[in-house]
């Protein structure tokens, strides 16, 4: 369980500037995070386009602040890893903005990700996508640094696919001068446009690879030497487990049984281990309590 929310955010500076290249795996229940911290990355990503596909419903902004906040605070608290947080457009304006940093850093979350669509915003990867005036975002991420201690503030553009990759370029030179620690640019699709970016922008940079968009699909290090050093996974996990799930589903339903996928299943005793079941049965035991009874 996490106890220290202090200096997560220079955690996650310190992951940036002492290594070349920084994977991040999007986590979407406190269990999936649990075991990306068992399996040794440094940090973690909550996606907005997960959250909303775990609540069964497009990533257009569906869902509330409260929401979010919810399903956030119960990964901190059982994960030590710096979390970035997809904040989609930040739930509002810049008043809005600014709570929305307060409370989410109040949780230990180490930065949050805020893009420059206009809401109702579209997946990043899909066409019909609006954006907002650059000066209006802009203000966006001066209020995000004002009210934040640790916290980062990661700036996401989507001009690219709207207005060009001079645009998108343009508008993160302003976003970094407002504050931004680090910039996002969404949805570029060749090597040029993405070493042509960071070499313009010089800053800190983000990389989303994402699956069945528009970016190809680039190692970590290919990522690095174009100039990138936090790269992430933001679906990738769910749409693995949900794939297995719908396996497993066609064989339940076609013979009446789920022992062709045992072998493929995480075990009881792996299970228990990731959740550190142990821990909890000898808790009960030292307090006086009566032994947990295993189901």
């Amino acid at each position: 369980m996490n106890n220290q929310f202090d200096n997560l955010g220079k955690r996650l500076k310190s992951l940036i500037d002492n290594n070349q290249y920084v994977l991040t795996p999007g986590v979407f229940s406190p269990l999936i995070a649990m075991m990306a911290e068992k399996k040794g990355f440094k940090s973690l990503y909550f996606s907005g386009a997960a959250f909303s596909a775990m609540k069964g419903v497009p990533d257009i902004g569906i869902f509330t602040f409260q929401e979010l906040f919810d399903a956030v605070i119960e990964i901190t608290k059982m994960s030590n890893l710096p979390l970035i947080v997809d904040v989609d457009t930040g739930f509002g304006e810049v008043i809005n903005v600014t709570r929305t940093v307060s409370d989410l850093e109040s949780i230990g979350v180490a930065a949050i990700q805020i893009e420059d669509q206009l809401f109702p915003k579209r997946c990043g990867h899909l066409e019909g996508k609006e954006i907002i005036e650059s000066n209006e975002f802009a203000k966006k991420i001066y209020a995000a640094k004002s009210v934040s201690k640790d916290m980062l503030v990661i700036a996401r553009t989507d001009a690219k696919a709207v207005e060009g990759i001079d645009s998108a370029i343009e508008r993160a030179k302003l976003y970094k001068d407002a504050g931004a620690d680090i910039i996002f640019p969404e949805a570029l699709e060749t090597e040029e446009e993405f070493k042509f970016f960071a070499e313009s922008v010089n800053g800190d940079m983000l990389a989303n690879m994402t699956e069945f968009g528009k970016t190809p699909y680039y190692p970590a290090e290919k990522f690095a030497d174009m100039g990138y050093k936090i790269i992430i996974y933001p679906v990738s996990g769910l749409r693995t487990a949900l794939n297995a799930i719908s396996a497993l589903f066609d064989e339940i339903m076609e013979t009446g049984s789920q022992v062709k996928f045992v072998e493929e299943m995480l075990t009881r005793k792996d299970l228990y281990n990731l959740i550190n079941y142990d821990s909890y049965v000898k808790m009960d035991k030292s307090l006086g309590g009566d032994d947990l009874i295993e189901k």
